[in-house]
C-alpha cells in the first residue's frame, strides 16, 4: 500500500525550514558584496566567471551561468560565464584519462585567466574535484568562491570567498545556493548595465526582428 504524506511534514516544516535558514542567512550579506564587487571587477577587466559542482551544484552551475550569458532582469550585453559541467566529451575524455576528481580543475588550466572568478558549489564543501579545481585556480591567480553549507567543508580553508548556508540539510542548502546566485547575477547585471551595452542590446534585438 502507498503510504499517505502528511501536508504537515512535506510542505508545512520544509517551508518553516526554509524561513528560517534564509533569514539566517542574512548574516552573509557582507560577504555577498565583497564577492559580487570582485565579480563586477573582473568582468570590467575583461575576465570571466566560471561554475562548477557535481548533481544539482552542477544544475545551479549551468543555471547561473546562463543568466550572465543571457539574461537576469535586464537588456545589457551578454557576460562571459562558463558552466564547467556542460560538455560531456570533456568531462567523460577528462574521466578516463586522468579520474573524475580532475575533470574541473583541467578545465580551469585550460580556459582560465589570472582575474578570472571560479565559484565552486557543495553542499558539504567537500567534493574533490571541485576542491582540486580550487587548487589550480589559486595557482594561477584565479580568485576562488566557495558555496556551501555549514561549516564549508574542506572548502572553508582554501576558498577566497566563502558563502555558508546555515544548514546541514541538502535540499535547504541549495535552495540557499541559487538565492545567493541570485543576488550575485542581480548585483552584476546591475554593475554591468550602461548606456553603451544598452546600445548593443537594443542593436542585436533590432537585427534579430529584422
Amino acid at each position: 500500500m502507498p503510504h499517505d504524506p502528511s501536508p504537515s511534514v512535506v510542505f508545512a516544516e520544509a517551508i518553516q525550514e526554509h524561513l528560517r535558514i534564509i533569514s539566517e542567512f542574512r548574516s552573509q550579506s557582507a560577504v555577498l558584496e565583497q564577492i559580487a564587487r570582485v565579480m563586477s571587477s573582473s568582468l570590467h577587466a575583461g575576465g570571466k566567471i566560471l561554475w562548477c559542482g557535481n548533481g544539482g551544484s552542477a544544475a545551479d552551475s549551468q543555471h547561473l551561468a546562463a543568466e550572465l550569458v543571457g539574461r537576469f532582469r535586464r537588456e545589457r550585453r551578454g557576460l562571459p560565464s562558463i558552466a564547467l559541467s556542460t560538455n560531456t566529451s570533456i568531462l567523460t575524455a577528462i574521466g578516463n584519462d586522468y579520474g573524475y576528481e580532475r575533470v574541473f580543475s583541467r578545465q580551469v588550466e585550460a580556459i582560465a585567466s589570472r582575474g578570472d572568478i571560479l565559484v565552486g558549489i557543495s553542499t558539504s564543501g567537500n567534493s574533490q574535484n571541485v576542491l582540486a579545481a580550487f587548487e589550480t585556480a589559486r595557482m594561477m591567480g584565479v580568485v576562488t568562491v566557495a558555496l556551501t553549507g555549514a561549516g564549508g567543508g574542506k572548502m572553508a580553508g582554501v576558498a577566497d570567498y566563502l558563502v555558508e548556508v546555515p544548514s546541514n540539510d541538502t535540499a535547504r542548502i541549495q535552495e540557499g545556493h541559487i538565492l545567493a546566485g541570485h543576488m550575485l547575477c542581480d548585483w552584476v547585471e546591475i554593475d554591468c548595465t550602461n548606456p553603451a551595452s544598452q546600445s548593443l542590446a537594443d542593436a542585436a534585438q533590432t537585427v534579430e526582428q529584422h
